[in-house]
């Protein structure tokens, strides 16, 4: 490589051997130019620095970086990023990195690839703070989430970020069919945003709740707590249902607003695939709760006509819990047998059984909350 001073035109005329044409880099000899050449740091390791094609030659590209001299991609560096400089021209403007500032024939040696690399980072992190959505496919899956590739980096999905419609709704938790459901996902495109990357560990965490709390907000807004809805079940678990209110935007109706009757199990209300009518009980944070119950009559409306405090009722035992007895003197309504009666849970059982009808004294009864407290009318063992 030859290179030649003009006088003249105040300008470096470069030479490169195999090159197709010789290029004019042409210098700011204004005084103001002439400063800043003066002033400025030189590039040193791990700086990303700017410059144009000036020499191709068979394992080389040569790269003017005035006022600091002439970079050089080669050896390695020219190997791993060949496929790149294939498409390079002389004039190409180009980014690279400088990965040495001593070479022995005076070059400041730079690097394509992991400029590349580095600009892409960057462009990770430009990403989050423009909250940039990316549509990129998912090529694998894990027990935990997605693993998908942007811009030649793999980042990760995990199943926590998924949206709803997309999460894996395992009621057990077993993870072989948690994984069966995040393998149905691999080759298909999902719009997502970054909200991790971290280059020294080669970290990208992707996301689709920031987009689907965009998408939740503007159509959460269309409703109001009372709107009474159609939807379809979209899940069945163990503390309530999902239903699709419309494309995207689902609510849950928990197990308690399921009925005003005990209700267990609600895999034995509902199956995925039914069409139910819901109501709209709270909207907060962009999640809607819903209420089967609250479209039927509610019973303790009527049982207040019926009874009162110290009345005598008949009550069947339906479940025991830690404080106590639940029995229901209706459809609807039922009243606590508090273990304190009896002084251990173990006498309580010894005189109810489940499934056994009782007399029974209300000594609480409060339609507002809907509770009612019991005590047993007998003799006790």
């Amino acid at each position: 490589m030859k290179k030649v001073v003009s006088e003249e035109t105040s300008a470096e005329i470069t030479e490169v051997a195999g090159a197709s044409k010789v290029v004019e880099i042409k210098r700011d000899t204004s005084p103001m130019g002439l400063i800043i050449e003066k002033t400025q740091n030189p590039p040193i390791a791990g700086d990303i620095i700017e410059g144009h094609v000036i020499g191709v030659e068979k394992a080389r590209v040569y790269i003017d970086l005035q006022p600091f001299g002439t970079g050089i991609i080669f050896g390695r560096e020219y190997i791993n990023a060949r496929d790149v400089i294939k498409k390079v021209n002389i004039g190409d403007k180009i980014s690279a990195k400088v990965v040495g500032t001593d070479n022995a024939d005076g070059y400041i040696e730079l690097s394509l690839k992991e400029a590349r690399q580095a600009l892409i980072w960057s462009d990770a992190e430009e990403a989050i703070k423009d909250k940039r959505l990316l549509e990129i496919p998912v090529k694998e899956a894990n027990k935990g989430g997605l693993i998908m590739e942007w811009q030649g980096i793999q980042g990760f999905l995990p199943a926590s970020q998924l949206k709803s419609e997309h999460y894996p709704r395992v009621t057990d938790g077993d993870k072989d069919r948690i994984l069966e459901e995040l393998r149905k996902l691999v080759g298909t495109r999902l719009t997502v945003s970054i909200i991790s990357a971290i280059p020294k560990e080669g970290k990208l965490i992707f996301s689709e709740k920031n987009i689907e709390a965009k998408d939740k907000e503007k159509m959460v807004g269309k409703y109001a707590v009372g709107d009474e809805l159609s939807g379809d079940v979209t899940g069945v678990v163990d503390f309530g249902i999902f239903v699709k209110i419309e494309e995207g935007l689902e609510g849950l109706v928990h197990i308690s607003e399921i009925d005003w009757a005990l209700v267990e199990d609600p895999r034995a209300f509902f199956k995925v695939g039914d069409k139910v009518k819901v109501k709209v009980i709270e909207i907060k944070e962009g999640k809607v709760s819903l209420s089967i119950k609250a479209l039927k009559p509610n019973p303790w409306t009527e049982a207040a006509k019926k009874y009162k405090k110290d009345d005598t009722v008949k009550g069947v035992v339906i479940k025991f819990n830690k404080h106590g007895a639940l029995a229901s003197i209706e459809e609807g309504i039922a009243g606590l047998v508090h273990v304190s009666e009896f002084g251990s849970e173990e006498k309580l059982r010894a005189n109810l059984e489940l499934g056994k009808t009782y007399s029974f004294k209300i000594t609480l009864f409060d339609t507002k909350d809907q509770k009612m407290a019991l005590s047993f009318i007998g003799e006790k063992k």
